[in-house]
């Protein structure tokens, strides 16, 4: 059904576009691969870029098309695929020397298909492994610091827990070396960046490095990632100072429902140009490294001296909860992971938290459990113990266990860079100060392996 926009909805879009840096963070074309699989590894790719190539061939020229329509900036265009470790599985022989190889040139096909289609990422490079490690999983995860490490455009995921099967600890294990190996052999620790390990993973993310094309989605379906921290901090910083915090979540509300609205039309209009599915609208606050596009400094303007100070988890809750009723009552899309990110290097305001010492990798991990998302773009000591990097996630992991919540961990350990150092990628991942942790060890906790079984809240059906 077409949306009814009146033109004072126009004009506020308008105003927010010129003046607030809110955009269209993403549109996102999932395609489902699984009626390409094949046990003939040549026949799986031949199957797999035929299917890109139709499926996607128009999708970034009219995505540009809605861009010039509407006048609503789109940032990104993405493409996600069914996890790739399923579409694989066939067309492994069980030699894994050989099997690598096809799992780093299977990545290396999708590069190419992404390149000529013309995106700018292609996500789902990835597994489902919550309750255990497949052949072909064991196989695409040894292979990620190669695959992901000479491509350009594939990002990589991994879900090693949900709040239905626990903690697989195996895959823990086993996955702090591959980030490491992954960081150490990309220029400047970048592959890192493009790899997110979850729990709870949702199949209709927009946003990268974890989005993916989940098997119960339809074959081809455009999922949209709206985002606008700059209108709501601007919103924020507009009202006095002695509001009380539910009429600020109240205004939040308000400026929240009219991007969604936004976001809404473009979404629906480009899926029906493009003849897919329209999936979900995910309305996350995404900071970018633009002046005032930042989910700190809204924390700030409620009242916080410096983001990281105690009440910066009672912020961000009131923040994510509005952004999420606002969206709510906005569309009847809303999904993805929908509320407020906290990436380090990406947030001026996070990285100058952390610069100063307000904003710890124990208070981040804190703000993980309201926020949308978790440990995001945080970069660490190149000299970071593989366990440490494991038992970090392993906490992350637990959260999203215990709160039945997706939480997601990109942690980039970057050579030659100690604790209070600055590293710098440019673009959209911004620059930031090496994050500290804590030098005690946890070898013989992530060493014992096994799975951290499920909570009894799990057992609810």
């Amino acid at each position: 059904m077409p949306l009814n926009v009146s033109l004072e909805e126009i004009y506020e879009t308008y105003r927010m576009t010129e003046k607030e840096h809110f955009d269209i963070r993403a549109v996102t074309l999932g395609i489902n691969l699984l009626p390409c699989t094949s046990d003939n590894f040549s026949q799986l790719c031949k199957r797999v870029e035929k299917k890109i190539f139709t499926t996607a061939r128009q999708f970034v020229k009219r995505a540009e098309k809605m861009d010039a329509r509407f006048g609503i900036p789109i940032i990104n265009k993405r493409l996600t695929i069914t996890p790739a470790a399923l579409v694989l599985s066939g067309a492994l022989t069980g030699a894994a020397a050989e099997d690598r190889k096809r799992v780093v040139d299977f990545a290396k096909l999708l590069d190419h298909c992404a390149q000529e289609v013309g995106v700018d990422f292609l996500g789902g490079f990835g597994a489902l492994s919550e309750k255990g490690l497949t052949y072909a999983d064991q196989t695409l995860i040894d292979a990620i610091p190669e695959a992901l490490g000479s491509t350009e455009k594939i990002c990589g995921f991994i879900n090693l827990a949900s709040s239905k099967a626990g903690i697989n600890m195996r895959g823990v294990a086993k996955i702090g070396g591959i980030i490491r190996d992954l960081a150490f052999k990309s220029e400047n620790a970048i592959g890192a960046a493009k790899f997110v390990v979850f729990a709870n993973a949702v199949s209709d993310n927009p946003f990268m490095a974890g989005g993916f094309h989940g098997i119960q989605e339809a074959d081809n379906v455009l999922n949209i990632g709206i985002s606008g921290p700059g209108v709501v901090r601007r919103t924020v910083e507009a009202a006095p100072r002695d509001l009380p915090l539910d009429e600020i979540a109240e205004i939040i509300k308000k400026t929240a429902f009219k991007i969604t609205r936004a976001g809404e039309l473009v979404g629906q209009e480009l899926a029906r140009d493009l003849g897919v599915r329209f999936g979900s609208l995910d309305l996350s606050l995404a900071p970018t490294t633009a002046v005032g596009d930042s989910v700190g400094r809204i924390l700030e303007a409620m009242g916080l001296e410096r983001v990281g100070t105690h009440g910066s988890t009672a912020a961000l809750a009131l923040l994510t909860d509005a952004i999420k009723k606002g969206g709510l009552m906005a569309s009847s899309h809303i999904g993805g992971l929908s509320g407020a990110f906290v990436p380090v290097s990406e947030d001026v305001g996070l990285s100058e938290a952390v610069k100063i010492g307000a904003l710890t990798i124990d208070k981040l991990e804190a703000m993980t459990t309201v926020c949308s998302v978790g440990l995001d773009m945080i970069p660490v000591p190149g000299d970071t113990k593989t366990t440490t990097i494991s038992a970090i996630i392993a906490d992350e992991l637990a959260i999203g266990m215990m709160n039945n919540k997706t939480t997601a961990v990109r942690l980039i350990p970057v050579p030659g860079k100690k604790a209070g150092e600055m590293v710098s990628w440019g673009g959209l991942l911004g620059e930031a100060y090496i994050v500290p942790l804590h030098q005690e060890n946890s070898d013989y906790f992530i060493w014992r392996k096994g799975q951290i079984p499920a909570p009894v809240t799990s057992f609810r059906n």
